[in-house]
């Protein structure tokens, strides 16, 4: 069962930590616990348990997450999972640094900026390594069909919501924008909201679009597509230039006709890979077991969320911007025969 846990942050700012019982792929929620597994003074996993950082529970981090938690304490002998809802990728990365996670589900582009000490990390780089990609994020910047907003050039002068502070999103909606010409901070009217507060905020007309990076489906717009009013603002053009300036994990990928209610045309975006970093101190075999666990429980991870459908050991250690932990490596050598 996974259990519940509170993430210390520097900054003392308040995390709700929820726990996480999957069956049937229904997330249940449970009491509350300690904080990160290791403590950041001893190896992740020397106690017993282990915390994975995930996002908010309106997105896809935190039901993965979930999932992983549970498969992870039934299988792995001697551990017990939980899970943190966060603001997701930096603020992910900043509590394995610190020690109150073991685990993060962050974005490739982040992870990047994380182990080069770059971005929101300049002169502070995150020492982590990678148990493999898990799938795709989509960037899915969306509104409402009132607003007349169908381009990210329309977004000039509009109330706009870039993600939360500290998301993933975040970084990825600014430098689209950036990219369109836009300055996020002087031709926006900027709100920084978590997907259920955006779509609330849309609901509300209090903002007129909203950036949100994540797997498909993401709950909380499949909750907003369920009017028929929801508009998916395509980015996919905006792949090439951002892979030039900053990496080659910026690619474009349609998200499929009638993904959600009413879109009923293939909307091109940009997509980042996901993936599950931990702390690189964690022992090698602690590394091996919980890839092994993971990819070897895909089709259980599936009934959490349709994103565990990518699991793919044959292509998950294909990643260019963090190292694959030993222990992930030699699961994916094993696994190829």
């Amino acid at each position: 069962m996974a259990h519940t846990s509170r993430s210390r942050r520097p900054s003392g700012a308040h995390r709700r930590a929820l726990g996480a019982l999957v069956a049937a792929g229904t997330l249940l929620l449970a009491g509350c616990g300690g904080g990160g597994g290791g403590g950041g003074d001893q190896p992740p996993g020397a106690d017993g348990t282990l915390s994975i950082a995930t996002g908010g529970t309106g997105g896809v981090y935190y039901p993965y997450g979930g999932g992983i938690a549970n498969v992870l304490s039934q299988s792995v002998e001697g551990i017990t999972a939980t899970v943190q809802e966060t603001n997701a990728s930096v603020d992910n990365l900043l509590l394995v640094q610190n020690g109150a996670a073991d685990l993060a589900l962050a974005l490739g582009d982040t992870v990047a900026d994380a182990v080069e000490g770059a971005g929101q990390f300049e002169g502070n780089p995150v020492d982590v390594c990678t148990l493999g990609k898990l799938y795709n994020n989509f960037t899915q910047p969306v509104t409402t069909g009132a607003t007349g907003i169908r381009t990210i050039e329309d977004l000039r002068g509009k109330r706009v919501s870039v993600g939360s502070p500290g998301s993933g999103t975040e970084v990825i909606a600014v430098r689209i924008l950036e990219a369109a010409g836009i300055n996020p901070d002087t031709d926006i009217q900027r709100a920084q909201l978590g997907v259920g507060e955006t779509v609330q905020a849309l609901r509300d007309s209090t903002i007129d679009a909203g950036f949100w990076s994540g797997g498909l489906p993401t709950g909380a717009l499949v909750d907003l597509a369920s009017t028929g009013d929801m508009v998916l603002i395509p980015t996919g053009e905006y792949a090439k230039p951002l892979s030039e300036q900053y990496g080659p994990y910026y690619l474009s990928e349609e998200i499929p006709a009638d993904t959600y209610q009413g879109q009923t045309q293939p909307v091109p975006e940009v997509v980042v890979p996901n993936v599950l970093v931990v702390r690189s101190d964690m022992p090698e075999q602690l590394q091996q077991d919980i890839t092994r666990t993971i990819f070897e429980n895909k089709q259980q991870l599936t009934t959490v969320h349709p994103a565990a459908e990518a699991l793919d050991p044959a292509t998950a250690g294909d990643v260019g911007f963090v190292p694959v932990c030993p222990g992930a490596q030699a699961y994916f050598e094993q696994a190829a025969g």
